[in-house]
């Protein structure tokens, strides 16, 4: 058989492995686990988007190769409208906007549009993998940004050494951010614009989250800073959304020249998203919304995080995301609390040392709980955690 390309071996080991063995015996010994591991909406699409794409499934024209520059007309003008509703950033379609097979695959093929083996990424850690892979994957180098609990997981641009972001060529950020929940402000995306601009960067921003918000929040876009598109292109996808991880569509906006850059690289891999699933997408940002399951995640979180609190575990309450990050309460790494979560308790959640080395000593806990209906799993589960001896 022939040798496989040497850029998979740049892949880390799963460092997943040992728990997922562990949940999979207990599944097969017929425990009942609560999984916080998994970062997947619970809820169904809502039915007008599904009504929607039988809809524009019996368009004829759907069925044909997308030809259009960068994505369906009847998707992108929808969704520019909905971003300067939003945002209040006007979007011109022609040039600042594209569509995405999900925005895991814009992520991934940004990377490989622009590194070189040597060039360099200034990455978040704990972060999404996607950003360090796909870099390393391409050839490049990784320079981490830490995110710290008392920089309220926000990178502290002024501790990057001059000679590394001199030789950088892309930032990536993620907020609201996965795994940590943390969200950003408009005055820290005002110093990330001038840094990028003072050496020449691209900012990525992954924006998956932005419509995920309680309390009132509403997370800014880095587009709404004055010189945001000079430097920067901002991805949002539907997945969170409207829960709508299956269906893989989203977009991308901002600086035209890597809006340009990424549309050359995609249309020599791919032929768009079916224009049905894109059109059913408009559909959803025009006429639909998702409260109930916005509210039901929200739910959760207070119940989990207060109930946490309760036990003395002092969890911060996150403003966005399906994300609540937890301190661990012991002298334990990540791998061996989270270990022992599901074998005392039958509670799945995720190390945080997955996302990174400044993730050990926290554990990840989705909020997107299979089978609960109105909070009932989420008290089970703290209950559970209530009766270990955790110490």
């Amino acid at each position: 058989m022939v040798s496989r390309a040497t850029r998979l071996d740049k892949i880390p080991p799963y460092l997943f492995g040992e728990i997922a063995a562990k949940k999979a015996k207990a599944v097969a010994e017929g425990r009942d686990l609560i999984d916080f591991g998994i970062g997947d909406p619970d809820q169904p699409t809502p039915q007008p988007i599904v009504e929607a794409l039988y809809r524009a499934a019996c368009e004829p024209d759907t069925h044909r190769y997308d030809e259009s520059p960068a994505g369906d007309p009847k998707f992108l003008g929808p969704v520019c409208s909905w971003f300067e509703r939003e945002f209040g950033v006007a979007i011109d379609q022609k040039t600042e906007a594209m569509q995405l097979i999900g925005s895991k695959e814009g992520l991934a093929h940004l990377a490989w549009a622009y590194i070189d083996p040597g060039d360099i990424s200034l990455v978040p850690d704990p972060a999404y993998t996607v950003y360090r892979v796909n870099t390393q994957m391409a050839g490049g180098d990784v320079a981490i940004m830490p995110l710290l609990e008392e920089r309220g997981f926000l990178p502290d641009l002024t501790a990057i050494p001059s000679e590394t972001a001199r030789k950088a060529k892309l930032l990536w950020l993620n907020y609201p951010n996965n795994p940590t929940g943390a969200v950003a402000t408009l005055d820290f995306y005002r110093e990330t614009v001038e840094f990028c601009k003072q050496y020449d960067l691209l900012l990525i921003n992954d924006a998956a989250y932005s419509m995920v918000a309680f309390d009132g929040h509403r997370p800014p876009s880095v587009l709404q800073v004055e010189g945001g598109k000079d430097v920067a292109i901002e991805l949002h996808s539907f997945s969170k959304m409207f829960n709508m991880t299956g269906w893989r569509v989203a977009m991308a906006f901002g600086n035209p020249d890597a809006v340009a850059t990424l549309n050359k690289l995609k249309s020599n891999l791919d032929s768009k998203q079916f224009a049905a699933v894109a059109r059913a997408a408009a559909y959803a940002v025009e006429h639909v919304d998702n409260k109930a399951s916005l509210d039901l995640i929200r739910m959760r979180r207070d119940i989990l995080v207060d109930g946490l609190n309760g036990l003395g575990w002092n969890v911060t309450k996150p403003k966005a995301t399906f994300y609540v990050w937890v301190r661990i309460p012991t002298g334990e790494g990540s791998m061996a609390f989270a270990g022992r979560l599901l074998e005392e308790a039958g509670v799945l959640v995720i190390p945080g040392v997955g996302y990174g080395q400044y993730g050990e000593g926290y554990i990840r806990m989705s909020l997107t709980v299979m089978g609960d209906r109105a909070g009932e799993r989420v008290t089970e589960a703290v209950q559970r955690l209530s009766e270990m001896q955790i110490a």
